[in-house]
């Protein structure tokens, strides 16, 4: 069975795509993190996808399978209803062997009620999420806990001979375990996102440089604790909900500002996890300071000016100000 029509104008499509995406961040068009120019597809990535737009003409039978063009009608174990009649569908394997639906469809969820609560949330390893209200999220650690059974399998996976199918039926094995640890922390992060967006009107969170991060020596921990997806799910909800989100810059001394009096008291060691003020005395939990100073900063950038002119406009000397003398050079 030959490859459709439609499959490859759609590649080339976004290979299109791509390009004008690379070109448009060169010139400086494209806001954002630099985008790279597209490569080829490793021979070691097992993933696959295909896209079936309106043109291919897939359908949703009455028994609720799926039917492609030239595959036919397959079963689907549905994990929602669809909202809407989709666009498109994409069908996707994973490394794991494990096959996806995935379907476009045009929402219309609106914001949801307004609350009264604001939230800045300081990110860290010890704790996931620390709330300015003092509430603690504690750190799943889902790859460690998995570590024991992972070491085990990629174990058995190094020990088979290259190109067997013992080796292949291992290297699976392998894949999903990863695709379990995944898909349980992805579930996890949408959890938490979900339940911070409900309960808060404007959340703001610490713009930390994760890419940095995971080239230090904390590289496992910080990949584990999935920062970026976390931020980047605030983000899109509060977007689709109605919410404010906002970032605070990574260079602000929120760990060294007292949340009390304002006081910037100095750099602290990782190791000193509560601190006393020196100026008025309050005693702090290092996370929860840090927190509420986040949540200040995010309340003055969202209150200052709203986008106006902050700065007065220029206008000559009155009399009595002192100034140059004219002719002096």
């Amino acid at each position: 069975m030959g490859s459709p029509r439609w499959s490859s104008s759609r590649a080339l499509a976004d290979l299109n795509a791509a390009y004008r995406n690379f070109f448009a961040s060169v010139t400086g068009k494209r806001k954002g993190p630099k985008a790279a120019p597209p490569r080829f597809r490793s021979r070691k990535d097992r993933r696959q996808a295909i896209r079936f737009t309106a043109n291919a003409r897939f359908a949703i039978t009455a028994g609720g399978k799926l039917r492609l063009p030239k595959i036919g009608d397959v079963e689907v174990r549905w994990s929602r209803d669809l909202p809407a009649a989709p666009s498109s569908v994409t069908v996707i394997m994973d490394a794991a062997g494990r096959y996806f639906a995935s379907f476009v469809v045009d929402t219309g969820t609106g914001p949801l009620p307004e609350v009264g609560a604001e939230v800045g949330i300081d990110l860290g390893l010890t704790h996931f999420a620390v709330l300015s209200d003092g509430r603690k999220v504690a750190n799943p650690r889902f790859l460690r806990r998995t570590e024991r059974k992972l070491r085990k399998a990629q174990k058995a996976l190094s020990r088979k001979a290259r190109g067997s199918s013992n080796r292949a039926r291992a290297r699976v094995k392998v894949a999903r375990i990863h695709a379990r640890v995944a898909d349980t922390r992805r579930d996890w992060l949408h959890k938490e996102s979900t339940a911070i967006i409900g309960e808060t009107q404007a959340v703001y969170v610490e713009d930390l440089c994760v890419a940095g991060l995971g080239r230090t020596r904390l590289a496992k921990s910080v990949h584990d604790a999935g920062w970026s997806a976390f931020i980047a799910m605030l983000e899109y909800k509060a977007r689709k909900h109605g919410r404010t989100f906002a970032r605070v810059g990574r260079f602000e001394p929120t760990s060294q500002v007292c949340s009390a009096c304002g006081i910037k008291d100095g750099p602290k060691p990782l190791s000193l996890r509560a601190w006393t003020c020196a100026a008025c005395g309050t005693v702090h939990d290092r996370d929860v300071n840090a927190a509420r100073n986040i949540l200040a900063l995010g309340r003055r950038e969202r209150l200052n000016a709203c986008g106006g002119t902050v700065r007065p406009g220029l206008a000559l000397a009155g009399p009595g100000e002192t100034g140059t003398r004219r002719g002096a050079a």
